[in-house]
């Protein structure tokens, strides 16, 4: 392992994360769920966060355009659903992850916030006092992310996901070393200060937890990121056909941090019909939502960045003040 990465790991990982009566200092907390089409876990995921009344200050499901009954869901359960198309009415949404996650800044109020994906089945009440532990507790960190063990259905996995493994963590072996020593870079699960994801832009799709993983480190250094152990996340499972669409974004994401121009407008993949392989081609979007900070809420605010250009464009190699 990298010697940066390693000192890293011995200083900013917490392998049994159990803190109690977390300090506020007079911050405030937000859970954010982003979710599309997550209405039979939805509920679950928002019951094992309000019982953490005292610590967490609101709980929003972030709609990304559901067709089935996710927002009633949610709301029955106790949260405030908000329809990505509700904030920033002025710029029209861009289909993707990112895109909801980006939207929430405006329309929680949290000094911390802490994502959780919708689609977790069992999830553990202790995933959001874990994840805002190093925030509340160490100084200077601005962004913590969570790992896990995932079963699988038809093995158990002990490392990341197979995107991670064989794409994220390779790539940031090679291009950002230091950062070599996050579990699972690609995770779901993290949180981090308002000061820090007001001021960086924020990829549209799948490509956003790489995002702002590398801004983090760009802005603040290695020690301003920190990782938790969460135990156990099921969740679904995807086909190979759709992980290799999500690779294709975090992988243009990458390359956009680094400033390594490269062609992922599309990406072709290959189906058996009839007997027959035949190309299936999807389009890829790789575009930055600009930093928050620079957004109002009135319509017409600025939209995408360029796709290398402007603030999605950053070199990889490290902090840069």
């Amino acid at each position: 392992m990298d010697r940066a990465a390693k000192d890293w790991f011995g200083t900013r990982t917490w392998q049994d994360p159990r803190w109690a009566d977390l300090p506020k200092g007079g911050r405030t907390v937000s859970v954010v769920l982003p979710a599309l089409n997550e209405e039979k876990t939805v509920g679950q995921v928002v019951e094992s966060v309000l019982p953490l009344d005292g610590l967490v200050d609101e709980v929003v499901v972030m709609d990304s355009g559901s067709t089935d009954r996710t927002a009633e869901v949610a709301a029955a359960a106790g949260a405030r659903v908000v329809r990505r198309e509700e904030v920033l009415p002025g710029l029209e949404p861009l289909p993707g992850k990112g895109e909801v996650l980006w939207r929430s800044l405006a329309a929680t109020t949290g000094d911390l916030i802490v994502f959780l994906d919708a689609d977790l089945v069992e999830p553990d009440p202790g995933f959001v006092p874990a994840l805002l532990g190093p925030l509340l507790t160490v100084p200077d960190v601005h962004l913590v992310k969570g790992f896990y063990r995932r079963p699988l259905r038809l093995e158990t996995e002990h490392g990341g996901g197979r995107v991670t493994e064989l794409l994220a963590r390779p790539l940031l072996s090679a291009l950002r070393p230091e950062l070599s020593g996050l579990v699972q870079p690609l995770g779901g699960e993290y949180a981090g200060t308002r000061e820090f994801l007001e001021k960086v832009p924020f990829a549209a799709g799948y490509g956003v937890e790489i995002g702002l993983l590398l801004d983090a480190h760009r802005l603040y250094g290695l020690d301003a990121i920190a990782q938790v152990n969460l135990g156990v996340r099921k969740h679904r499972n995807r086909n190979l056909q759709q992980l290799g669409v999500m690779a294709s974004q975090i992988l243009g994401t990458m390359l956009t941090r680094c400033e390594i121009d490269a062609q992922t407008r599309e990406f072709t993949q290959f189906v058996q019909v009839a007997g027959e392989w035949l190309p299936d081609t999807t389009d890829i979007l790789v575009a930055d939502r600009p930093p928050m900070r620079e957004v109002s809420g009135s319509a017409g605010t600025p939209g995408v960045r360029g796709r290398w250009g402007g603030a999605a464009a950053r070199r990889c190699d490290g902090n840069q003040g």
